[in-house]
């Protein structure tokens, strides 16, 4: 298996506190120190580039500042403030950053952001790859744990943002997963389920009653959107449900 680095650059126009942040990153093996730079300017075409991990940054630098550069550095990069000032806490956390670390900075404070900063990389990677699919299960991160779902059993998808709940044939639970719908639409198989609005997606064989523009689950009403009214129809004028020919009208 290949070990885990962060790819990491330090951005300090102070060059001792600088070159101690460096020292410290080269004596980490998870750690892949990528540049070192003495300002921000200088550190922009790292930064945006969306490859970077992490980001040891100080707060006041001549031009641009660590919380101005946060605002055009991508969510995918983490950044550990390195400062004298202790003020700007409240502003640096809003700012996306993982920790925030006083001058002068102990090895031992050090290591507690780069933990941080491990448990997130892992954390990301396990997102990145939720919602895969093998075979007749879809797999998801669920509570920090993984979890297997036969397609046969889910009823429906319901997506809010970034979340979805997978509403279970026969559970009593549902399960909800950090995944986006749109994501999950392209995974699972499109004879099986259908998105039929922008919140929802069904299981088609589990079907079995579609009163006009919405789709009966117990006593769960789904609307047909008009956005898939014409793919839902076409569906059900080539295949049956319980209930026989269905019309779709007055969709929301």
């Amino acid at each position: 298996m290949n070990q885990l680095k962060l790819k990491t650059i330090i951005i300090d126009d102070e060059p001792l506190a600088r070159e101690l942040i460096q020292n410290y990153v080269e004596r980490v093996p998870v750690l892949s120190l990528v540049g070192s730079y003495a300002s921000a300017q200088d550190a922009v075409r790292e930064v945006v580039s969306g490859e970077i991990d992490l980001i040891f940054l100080d707060i006041n630098m001549p031009c641009v500042g660590g919380i101005e550069l946060a605002q055009i550095t991508p969510r995918s990069t983490r950044i550990i403030y390195v400062t004298a000032y202790e003020q700007y806490a409240l502003q640096a956390f809003a700012a996306n950053a993982l920790d925030y670390l006083l001058k002068p900075v102990a090895f031992a404070d050090f290591m507690r952001a780069v933990n941080r900063g491990v448990e997130w990389k892992k954390m990301s990677d396990a997102l990145e790859h939720n919602g895969a699919l093998v075979k007749d299960v879809i797999v998801v991160k669920s509570d920090y744990k993984t979890v297997q779902i036969a397609l046969d059993s889910i009823l429906y998808v319901e997506g809010r943002r970034d979340y979805v709940t997978f509403v279970l044939d026969r559970e009593p639970f549902s399960i909800v997963s950090l995944v986006n719908l749109k994501k999950l639409e392209g995974v699972l198989p499109v004879e099986r389920f259908m998105r039929v609005h922008r919140s929802y997606i069904v299981n088609l064989s589990k079907l079995t009653i579609v009163d006009r523009a919405r789709i009966v689950f117990g006593e769960t009403f789904i609307p047909v959107s008009d956005a898939y009214k014409e793919k839902f129809s076409e569906y059900l004028r080539t295949h049956s449900v319980a209930g026989g020919p269905v019309a779709l009208e007055g969709a929301q």
